[in-house]
């Protein structure tokens, strides 16, 4: 039961996030990203789904091809074996033996080809579902990158081009909180793509989504110390 991560709590848990945001800052522009993360669980499921079974209508007809592949230079050899031939020096057996290897080869190639068609076409389905869940942490670090400690603790800093900025402390804190809760859940969805797939390439997508939420999480955080510990002196 907690051996593995579950898209239904992940989305129960990111609804209640965007309903957080939404009575804390209503309208806000947080509040419109939440609501974007929800859309792309939800659309994870199928896709995640999708990615765990396994495509029998594609193994069924990558099967039947590699059996056609392998029968036709079967037939030829038993055809050709009640033919008449002669090798007639060493020149011509390497020659035959150098065919022969190519043709070995190629074959091998082609079964290696249409064996990796199913993985290559459910990695292509998670990346790009991993790449809409890359911009959104993007998008979250944007939000948070105009929020300033400083907007709070010296208001009288402020230039003629400074944003005027309505949030207390208390809300920016939350709004900084609400913005590392974020970047978590999308790390977590990402997560999901490889639970059930071993495929390198989507792994390896996962982790960089898993760093750069952690270190974006980190410089949030950061700025959350901050302001605690300006209070408490």
């Amino acid at each position: 039961m907690y051996q593995e991560l579950r898209l239904d709590r992940i989305l129960e848990t990111l609804r209640n996030l965007h309903s957080r945001i939404a009575e804390r800052f209503p309208a806000s522009g947080l509040s419109r990203v939440a609501g974007e993360l929800v859309q792309v669980a939800e659309v994870s499921g199928p896709v995640i789904e999708k990615v765990r079974r396994p495509n029998l209508y594609l193994r069924t007809a990558v099967g039947i091809v590699i059996v056609v592949l392998v029968t036709i230079p079967i037939a030829l050899l038993l055809f050709l074996r009640h033919m008449p031939g002669d090798i007639d020096g060493v020149g011509a057996l390497v020659q035959t033996l150098e065919s022969a290897t190519q043709d070995i080869i190629f074959l091998s190639v082609a079964i290696w080809f249409l064996v990796s068609i199913e993985g290559r076409h459910k990695r292509r389905i998670a990346l790009t579902n991993l790449h809409r869940l890359r911009s959104i942490v993007h998008i979250i670090d944007m939000h948070q990158l105009t929020k300033d400690p400083e907007d709070v603790l010296s208001p009288s800093m402020a230039t003629a081009s400074s944003q005027r900025r309505e949030l207390t402390r208390f809300k920016l804190v939350r709004y900084l909180d609400y913005c590392a809760e974020l970047l978590s859940l999308s790390s977590k969805l990402a997560a999901l793509h490889v639970q059930y797939v071993n495929d390198p390439v989507v792994l390896d997508a996962v982790n960089d989504i898993e760093v750069l939420a952690s270190d974006l999480a980190g410089r949030i955080w950061q700025k959350i110390v901050i302001l605690d510990t300006a209070l408490s002196k």
